[in-house]
């Protein structure tokens, strides 16, 4: 057993979740950070308003990208963990080799997209010419260069599975940077680039996202000594692809339910004012700041409690629970508490019009009210897939995404218009939704138990 593997088996759970977790949410949070900054780079372009609701618009597809790389990942990670905790390294290096594989199909499947399907997805969602010309070309860029974010996503997988968060932390960060740094050069058109608008955000961020993947990529072939590497590996074996998506697929489908929500709340909220599409569209990435440590937590939670589980070791996989938990509690009250006190100076940052910035705060000061309860979501979700019980997960993202949240939302709309000052309401259904899920979440935690001790 190398070092890597041997502080998944013996170090102290509590202490190991946090020498994990915190490169993880640190690098989370980064990428969180480069969303919200090229947000505030496009919105002081010329036309800014404009091309930040354009943003908005394109940002299901992307995050639909994210979903499957992300989920085909947490398939990985967990038969990964799981082979190495029952000491299988044949079985380890096959599931790796397979994941590459359906990386290059699923990147294959966003550059058709991207050269066929962009148009008719962004006309869905608005009629205004401008805005629909500036999305499309956004995503049109993000889609047929997402090699860098699809196997970014696989190889952070594999090296968290084996114990070194660090190096992809170090990845993700260095892609964030150069993607900051890049936004006003290619936006802008400084140091003799040409001014590019959004299509220049769109380089800088596809850029970015192929720096980490080729940085994680050296990192998984010079540190990572758990997995074996070869050509044989890659060969698809359908027994191995058929176990990664019955974990990963509802991981899969959970990250997808953002892309689903935001799209409908995108229609539900245009059908009232375009506005409340750019306030809504800010505020999610000023919450991912959060909601993106939270998810770093939640992908430490993960291998620990499959690692443990692999060993048959009840008390890791308890602890994992336990400290799981705890943590992102602890993530989410601070996040609230800090949203809560710079709402307004945050939201005047991205030189929005007085209602629109008025909306924005409101979004951001009400919604952020659920975070505990979304904590708490997350946590147990991540514990449901390290056991296997992607259901369970299933359920959580079902709904705290789609069934609480939509018609709620739909029909609050309805009692707003004309009248945006009234927005607020349609905020409450977020929080409101949180709660919910979160009793759900313990209720089917409570169970699987109970089943576990019946077993």
């Amino acid at each position: 057993m190398n070092k890597n593997e041997n502080q998944m088996a013996e170090m102290p759970v509590a202490k190991l979740m946090l020498k994990m977790g915190l490169p993880i949410i640190l690098s989370m949070m980064l990428q969180a950070l480069y969303n919200i900054v090229d947000s505030a780079f496009v919105s002081n372009m010329e036309g800014g308003e404009a091309a930040l609701n354009a943003l908005t618009l394109a940002f299901p597809v992307q995050m639909l990208m994210v979903a499957i790389g992300i989920g085909t990942g947490v398939g990985v990670n967990v038969m990964l963990a799981r082979s190495l905790g029952e000491g299988n390294r044949e079985k380890a290096a096959t599931v790796a080799g397979n994941g590459m594989f359906l990386g290059a199909v699923i990147t294959a499947v966003f550059m058709l997209f991207g050269c066929f399907g962009t148009d008719a997805f962004i006309s869905g969602q608005t009629g205004d010419a401008v805005i629909r010309e500036m999305a499309g070309t956004y995503l049109r860029i993000c889609c047929i260069c997402s090699a860098g974010i699809v196997f970014f996503s696989l190889f952070e997988k594999l090296l968290q599975a084996t114990g070194l968060s660090l190096c992809s932390t170090i990845a993700q960060v260095s892609g964030a940077v150069i993607n900051i740094v890049l936004d006003p050069v290619m936006i802008y058109g400084l140091c003799g680039f040409p001014k590019l608008g959004v299509a220049g955000a769109a380089l800088a961020t596809v850029i970015g996202q192929v720096a980490s993947f080729l940085l994680a990529l050296v990192f998984h072939l010079t540190r990572n000594k758990s997995v074996r590497n070869g050509l044989r590996y890659l060969r698809p074996k359908a027994p191995i692809i058929r176990l990664i998506y019955q974990i990963g697929l509802p991981a899969i489908i959970a990250q997808a339910l953002m892309s689903v929500m935001t799209f409908g709340i995108n229609v539900i909220l245009g059908a009232a004012d375009a506005s409340l599409v750019t306030a809504y569209g800010l505020y999610y990435k000023i919450q991912q700041f959060v909601l993106f440590a939270a998810f770093g937590l939640r992908d430490t939670i993960t291998p620990i409690v499959s690692f443990g589980y692999g060993m048959q070791d009840k008390k890791r996989v308890r602890d994992g629970v336990k400290y799981g938990v705890l943590y992102t509690s602890a993530i989410m009250l601070t996040g609230t508490l800090l949203l809560e006190l710079i709402a307004v100076p945050l939201c005047a940052a991205f030189g929005l019009s007085g209602s629109t910035q008025a909306l924005c705060v409101s979004a951001t000061r009400i919604i952020s009210a659920g975070f505990f309860f979304a904590g708490i979501c997350l946590a147990l979700q991540g514990v449901f897939q390290a056991l296997g019980k992607g259901g369970a997960s299933l359920v959580i993202s079902l709904l705290r995404q789609l069934i609480l949240i939509l018609p709620a939302a739909w029909g609050l709309s309805l009692l707003i218009q004309p009248d945006l000052s009234n927005a607020w309401i349609v905020w409450l259904t977020f929080p409101a939704a949180e709660l919910v899920t979160a009793a759900v979440a313990v209720l089917l935690l409570l169970r699987i138990q109970r089943g576990g001790k019946r077993a």
